[in-house]
Formats: structure tokens, sequence, C-alpha cells
């Protein structure tokens, strides 16, 4: 007695695709849902040998074995066997690839025997891998697509992104949905001249990561403030009110990213101030913070 499976699936990606994510055995964990770690024991030209290790059952047992890849891009076609057989007799596994008109039809044929013993007869491992070859192929074919989806990689510059003074100071993404089309976050540049401020709002939904690069900027952190100067970095919880001021007298720069998204753009963001109040809260902070001598002056000034 013997085993024999076959299962195929269409991805609608371009050819090269398909195959680099499909071959890039230590990517493995992240095309394939089954797969808990994968560990490369050996390289040989188009041959690799590597260690495959399962997510743990239902009873808690995470199976692992040894098996050796061989990829054939002329012909495409990929040949793999267990060196480490376990309750196999053997296992064989041929990949194949083919272009169609609606994409790429990747195509798995295993031929394996069990062994005496071994905790599932051919019938029973047979029926388990029709079973679960479609869900992982479904899984692969979901991942391949999303990434043939995304835009192509290119470098962003700062005085591209569209800045954003509606809170004060100058906001501008600059990896984002709309330039990058990430998923997770964003990250943007907040330049703040000398005396301004970004008025007071808070993410229901994001972390932000902020890292000042030049100057100081005070973060008022549900109205304790902060102060972070250049090459120090702070977290901001989400959900956390915070504001930002440049104190000093020269121009602040810092580096922010916020993750994971927001359902929507619009609920991202909520204000509880505005530009003018903030600005006016910074003014009043700029004269407490200059002393009794500097406020005298400037009343005299004011007074002629």
């Amino acid at each position: 007695m013997s085993g024999h499976t076959e299962a195929s699936i269409v991805i609608d990606a371009p050819f090269q695709l398909v195959w680099d994510m499909t071959n890039d055995v230590p990517c493995w964990p992240g095309l394939f849902t089954e797969y808990a770690l994968t560990e490369v024991l050996e390289r040989d030209g188009n041959s690799v040998t590597f260690r495959l290790t399962m997510h743990p059952d239902e009873n808690g047992t995470a199976w692992s074995w040894v098996s050796r890849r061989t990829a054939d891009p002329g012909t495409r076609q990929v040949r793999a066997q267990r060196v480490e057989t376990g309750p196999f007799e053997y296992m064989n596994i041929h990949w194949t690839y083919a272009e169609e008109a609606a994409g790429v039809r990747m195509t798995w044929i295993q031929d394996f025997q069990m062994k005496p013993g071994a905790p599932a007869s051919d019938e029973q491992m047979t029926a388990r891998i029709s079973h679960n070859s479609p869900i992982q192929m479904q899984a692969i074919k979901e991942k391949v697509e999303a990434a043939a989806r995304r835009p192509p990689a290119r470098a962003v510059a700062w005085s591209d992104a569209q800045p954003n003074r509606r809170r004060g100071g100058d906001t501008r993404v600059i990896v984002g949905p709309a330039t990058c089309g990430s998923t997770s976050g964003f990250l943007g540049v907040a330049t703040l001249l000398a005396g301004e401020a970004i008025a007071e709002h808070y993410h229901p939904y994001s972390e932000e990561f902020l890292f000042v690069t030049e100057g100081t900027i005070v973060v008022d952190l549900d109205g304790t403030p902060v102060p972070v100067q250049a090459g120090e970095g702070l977290l901001v919880p989400a959900g956390q009110r915070h504001r930002l001021r440049n104190t000093g007298g020269e121009r602040a720069q810092a580096v922010f990213h916020l993750g994971p998204l927001a359902p929507r753009p619009d609920l991202g963001h909520v204000d509880t101030e505005s530009a003018e109040q903030a600005a006016e809260l910074a003014a009043r902070q700029a004269r407490l913070d200059a002393g009794p001598a500097a406020q005298a002056a400037e009343l005299a000034a004011s007074a002629q």
C-alpha cells in the first residue's frame, strides 16, 4: 500500500514572485500556517536541506523533521523528500508551476508510505493531507497575491510629502498608506520653529514612537512636561493626551512612527485643543520659563 495526493491552485501574481516566495524556505513560517520554524542546515546549488518544525498539535506535540529540496528553475519544478522520515517509510513531494491566463497554477503531488505501527495508516494520512493541502495553498495564495498588489518600493523625500499645519508646526507623513501602501502604521517628521507647538491630541488605536533629531522638544503627556533632546526617544501610549512644544531658540525636529493603524484615517487622531490654544499656551509657558526679569522687561517695553 501507499498514499498519493494531488492538489493545485491558481495564484494571480507574476510567475517570478510566486516562484521566489514559495521557494524561500527560511520564510515559510510566514507563508504556511502550520509551520512554526524552519532551520536551513545546508545549501548546495539549487538544493537546500532544512529542518521543519510545526506548531504544536492538539496534544501539545511539535512535530519536526529534516527534508531536502531541489529546485529546477528551467523546468519550473521542485522535488523534495524527507531525510528524517519519522512515521513514513518515504515521503516525496513534487511541486510544479505553470502559467495560465488567470495566473500561475501551483501543484503539489505527494507520494508516501507509512511505516508499520505508525499513528496513521496510508488511507488516513491521504485523507489528512488531502484536507490540509488546500488550506495551506489558500493561505499561500492570499499572501502572494497581497505581495503582488503592493506598490513598488520607492524612497519618499521630505520635500515631496504634503505638509500638515492644522495642529501647528509642520507635520509630514513620509512613509504611510497613501505614499507607500503601508498597512500597519506610518512614519513622518514633525518640525517646530522656535516657540511653535503642535496642539494636544491623542491616538485611540496607536502607540506613537518619537525620536528627536534636532533641538529639544517638550512633550506634555497628560499635562506633565517631558523634555526630549536630540538623540533621545519617547513612547506615547495609545490614548494618552500629548502636546509638542519647542521651547528653545532654534528649530526642532522629530521623527515619529504610529502603529497599528486606526480602522479609518478619521479615527486616528482626537483633538483636545486647537492650534491657536496650543500656541497661546506655549507663549505663556515661554514667558514663565523666561523668569521675572524677562517678564518685567517685556512689560516695560509694552508700556512705552
